[in-house]
């Protein structure tokens, strides 16, 4: 493989600490390259130097004369004064970029509901960071560094941006580099993975899963790594091993010294034992919505948010929650703890109910930003019992990477990751029995979700997560369910890759999806069962589901062959066609929605 750039002994230091420490490497072709490491360890220092943006103290970066790197900064750099099409295409027509595929695909994978007209400053962080993503990635680069590409995307969203990474470039062309706390991330676009830590960078074959599993061997083999530092990697590894076995397909190494470093790891967690301790604490009822319908806020009369929904939280339940952005996911956790009120329905709320809820904004924490780390902590209460265990609060703060030393910083030097993780630990100190966390990844690096992750697995209490990162939800919760917008919550029986599916159905003008059921309540039951259908209404029922299937199935081959016609016709500039074209695509979506009402209503006979 060709090279592409590298360094050579690069060396960076702030004041009296030294971040990267005389570091060499290099980037080829075909590398798929993910960063990991703790907040503050030299990860964006380090791609800044290797795109070219900074300059060492000491060492060089070279790269081949005709190598274009394109590099996405965590930083807001787009000119506010512009409008979101010239950002990403300039002054080029609609029809000069239309022509290209590679920028279409782009352009509908990130930034398909932004305003083209809308003025940057406009627009949303999130929505920014993805205009931003779409300019640098329609453009044509031999290496792309993209730091915390993830941050604000939604499941969809990283999703489309791994299956782009995966297919961008031929498996012995290009290259990239990612920094980002995303794990499933990293497992799905990543063959290599530098961990920068200590000044130093120590490079592992494959992606997270292979990391963890090559750095728990590492840690194993070297006897002088502290021992809470170990234990958080084998738990994580105990968790990998017993996962999907994808996770463990890619390590080179043997398996077997991997089994023998876990033989003697507990479960992650005891379901059984968390239920009896968690229905101790709460009783038999926690919360429940029932038939609950809230309109939207500054929506059109009758417009709702959600729509008689029903969903009922058990003692020790562990829920994820999806949802397009807008699909009122946050609003969800406000009306479970109480915040708002329904339009209609019922929120039922257990007596020994004690909420606490981690918001997306660390506001929380401006009251206390004179206080010291510790003294938080322990202004709430000195000692609290996890999984059966009494910690102090020290105990505790360490636990969540707060060091010795890292104690007695005031609040308002803390980053923006170690803010977040006090905001977590001050929520738990209060001992609540229902916690909810909305988008709790948010500036954490994959040390501290590991300990967090921890933290939550001996934690005996009902939870809900808020959150795209697909690693997350799997770790910690047992099940998920999903808010796509029309008002209802679907239960996932397969998880975050069903809630794919019926996105990608809905996205074709398409509800149903994935073999699921279409609409789900309470604890993922069907709204819609059979009662009393005959035997002879069952059977034409059948009949009909099997036709509508058929003609379903012709419909998409229709749709199929019309999109590569609206295809050519783009790259021809033959708009008059492309018209013709989109109003067969769209009488078309008419029929599939109707027979997709007579497919629910067949299936409400069969009890389906």
């Amino acid at each position: 493989m060709a090279h592409l750039l590298g360094g050579e002994n690069l060396t960076v230091s702030y004041a009296t600490r030294t971040v990267l420490d005389g570091i060499t490497l290099g980037l080829e072709e075909g590398d798929r390259i993910g960063m990991v490491g703790r907040n503050g360890d030299g990860k964006s220092t380090l791609m800044r130097l290797l795109a070219m943006r900074s300059t060492p103290d000491s060492g060089r970066v070279t790269k081949r004369s005709e190598v274009n790197i394109g590099y996405l900064d965590q930083s807001d750099v787009l000119d506010g004064d512009l409008t979101v099409g010239a950002a990403i295409v300039g002054d080029q027509a609609d029809y000069e970029w239309a022509r290209n595929p590679q920028i279409r695909e782009v352009m509908g994978g990130l930034v398909s509901d932004v305003d083209w007209h809308a003025n940057v400053h406009a627009l949303s962080g999130g929505q920014k960071r993805r205009v931003a993503l779409a300019k640098l990635l329609i453009e044509d680069h031999d290496v792309i560094m993209l730091d915390e590409p993830t941050n604000h995307l939604d499941v969809e969203g990283v999703a489309w941006l791994s299956r782009h990474l995966k297919t961008r470039w031929r498996a012995n062309q290009g290259a990239f580099l990612v920094v980002t706390h995303d794990r499933w991330f990293l497992d799905e676009v990543c063959t290599k993975t530098w961990e920068i830590h200590d000044g130093i960078m120590d490079p592992f074959d494959g992606g997270y899963a292979a990391y963890v599993l090559a750095r728990a061997e590492r840690d194993r083999s070297a006897t002088v790594m502290e021992s809470k530092r170990q234990q958080l990697v084998k738990k994580e590894l105990a968790w990998l091993r017993r996962g999907a076995p994808a996770r463990t397909a890619k390590p080179k190494f043997r398996i077997e010294a991997a089994n023998a470093l876990i033989a003697d790891v507990p479960e992650p967690r005891d379901s059984m034992a968390l239920s009896k301790m968690a229905t101790a604490r709460l009783g038999k009822d926690v919360l429940d919505l029932e038939n609950v319908s809230l309109d939207l806020l500054g929506g059109e009369p009758g417009q709702k948010l959600f729509d008689n929904i029903t969903l009922r939280l058990a003692p020790g339940e562990r829920l994820g929650l999806v949802g397009v952005n807008g699909a009122g996911k946050t609003t969800l956790l406000k009306l479970l703890n109480g915040q708002i009120e329904p339009t209609s329905g019922k929120v039922k709320r257990g007596k020994t109910v004690v909420t606490a809820v981690l918001t997306q904004e660390v506001k929380e924490l401006d009251d206390v930003s004179d206080l010291r780390v510790i003294e938080v902590i322990e202004r709430e209460k000195r000692s609290f019992n996890v999984g059966g265990k009494e910690f102090t609060a020290g105990q505790m703060v360490e636990q969540l990477g707060f060091t010795k030393e890292k104690q007695w910083t005031p609040v308002r030097d803390l980053s923006g990751g170690e803010r977040r993780r006090l905001q977590l630990l001050r929520l738990l100190v209060g001992e609540p029995n229902v916690l909810m966390l909305d988008e709790p990844t948010n500036d954490l690096d994959t040390d501290t979700l590991a300990a967090v992750e921890d933290v939550l697995d001996g934690w005996p209490g009902t939870l809900v997560v808020v959150s795209h990162d697909r690693y997350l939800l799997e770790r910690v919760t047992d099940h998920q369910m999903a808010l796509l917008g029309d008002g209802k919550i679907r239960a996932l029986p397969r998880g975050v890759d069903q809630y794919l599916e019926l996105r990608e159905s809905a996205l074709a003008g398409s509800t149903v999806a994935g073999g699921g059921n279409p609409v789900m309540g309470s604890s993922g039951s069907a709204s819609a069962k059979a009662s009393g259908s005959s035997e002879a209404e069952k059977r034409d029922a059948r009949k009909a589901k099997n036709r509508i299937e058929r003609q379903l199935g012709k419909l998409e081959q229709q749709e199929k062959k019309l999109h590569d016609q609206m295809v050519k016709s783009t790259n021809d500039s033959d708009f008059d066609a492309l018209a013709e074209q989109n109003k067969k695509l769209k009488d078309l979506a008419g029929e599939r929605e109707a027979l997709e009402l007579e497919w629910l209503e067949a299936l409400e006979v069969l009890g389906e």
